[in-house]
């Protein structure tokens, strides 16, 4: 195990806060009263590295609690954060080739009009997406640093290739989204009532292999087409395909993060650390319902039936195939087994365990969709070893 070995039962010891960071306020205080409570005074201290504290007296043994708060973590918990940050730059990076071409003030029109057949606020929800995720990621670095561990940078892997289409800024890139397999069974898994952690495996709603999510250059898609529906015309349906595409990735990337944050949540030793993951992930399951709904119009009537005619993609008319694991509208996770399958079904987030959902899974779902397709050795020993860390984290109460 490396120098920060989740497993350890010893204290990450940090160098402090930051000097002009703020003390805790009284609900906080309050909320670690209550968390004391249940893991049990001796085993608080214990897990502050403060063992023989009780000796101290009471007025040291505040302080000692309240500096102990501040200004350590475990090196489980920062494994964890550090994880989560490097997760939210890869989504940063992403979103952002998103935005610069299909956002509200994005650069490609045709993009934008082919989006917004999904929805007319397409645009603007991209925009907003792409806003939370960099908020993400710089609150995840800026805590870790504020208690002295290393943040996360990734910066020496932006080496991939942008879009050539208008809107795109030649920069370099951590994510490719210019031929992507995107996996589409997360559609089918909150429609059915079975459940992954308990073993479970969905097919594919639509099959989308070696597909772009952007226009790749404005020979292929020009700036300036219009997006009828349904869309007609060799280049015009190239340009709803790639839109539809992004719709079903848009949800795939935060149904993963849905599940992601659900996971790590369970592996957190401190309370603000906990805090951080659940108030961060719950934004990732609002992401995931914004999208999912919008999926679905790619595979619904008007728009249903558009084929690549470059890749030959199809997006099928999900509705005329009957039955619930292919309504379009059923958008809200139905009841699933959840734990154990004498227990009565359960509307959940799912999967909720390492195997399916965690970080190493993560990592291996962003490879599998062709996302890293270009990235160097270097960068993929870099993220799989934070993930490997993240999902050996474990929550200590004593």
């Amino acid at each position: 195990m490396t120098s920060n070995g989740s497993n350890s039962n010893e204290p990450f010891v940090s160098v402090g806060p930051s000097a002009d960071a703020p003390g805790p306020a009284p609900a906080e205080q309050d909320l670690e009263a209550k968390w004391r409570s249940v893991v049990g005074r001796r085993s608080f201290l214990k897990g502050m590295g403060l063992a023989g504290a009780a000796a101290l007296p009471g007025s040291a043994l505040f302080a000692s609690e309240a500096m102990a708060r501040s200004a350590a973590l475990t090196k489980g918990d920062v494994a964890i954060l550090r994880f989560l940050a490097a997760a939210e730059l890869i989504e940063s990076d992403l979103w952002q080739q998103y935005n610069e071409l299909g956002g509200v003030n994005g650069g490609n029109p045709a993009y934008m009009a082919a989006l917004s057949n999904l929805d007319s606020d397409m645009p603007q929800y991209i925009a907003d997406n792409t806003d939370d995720e960099l908020s993400h990621a710089a609150f995840l670095n800026a805590y870790l640093r504020s208690k002295g561990a290393q943040p996360v940078n990734l910066d020496e892997f932006r080496t991939l290739p942008s879009s050539k289409a208008t809107g795109a800024k030649q920069i370099g890139r951590l994510t490719n989204l210019q031929s992507l397999d995107v996996d589409t069974s997360w559609y089918v898994r909150y429609r059915s009532t079975q459940n992954p952690d308990l073993g479970a495996h969905f097919p594919q709603a639509v099959t989308i292999s070696r597909e772009p999510a952007i226009p790749l250059s404005d020979t292929d898609t020009p700036p300036g087409l219009p997006a009828p529906v349904p869309p007609v015309g060799t280049q015009e349906t190239r340009m709803q395909a790639i839109a539809n595409t992004a719709g079903f990735h848009f949800a795939f990337i935060e149904q993963g993060g849905s599940s992601l944050y659900s996971i790590m949540a369970l592996k957190a030793t401190s309370l603000e650390v906990l805090r951080i993951i659940v108030s961060i992930g719950g934004v990732e399951t609002n992401h995931f319902s914004l999208w999912h709904d919008k999926a679905g119009n790619a595979v619904a009537q008007p728009l249903a039936g558009v084929t690549d005619p470059e890749t030959g993609v199809t997006f099928p008319d999900l509705n005329a195939k009957g039955g619930e694991l292919n309504q379009t509208n059923l958008i809200l996770p139905e009841p699933c087994e959840f734990l154990h399958r004498s227990l009565p079904d359960c509307s959940i987030v799912r999967p909720t365990l390492d195997s399916s959902g965690g970080a190493v899974a993560a990592i291996d779902g962003f490879t599998a969709d062709r996302l890293f397709e270009g990235q160097s050795p270097k960068f993929f020993r870099t993220v799989r070893h934070l993930a490997r860390e993240a999902d050996a984290a474990e929550r200590r109460l004593h």
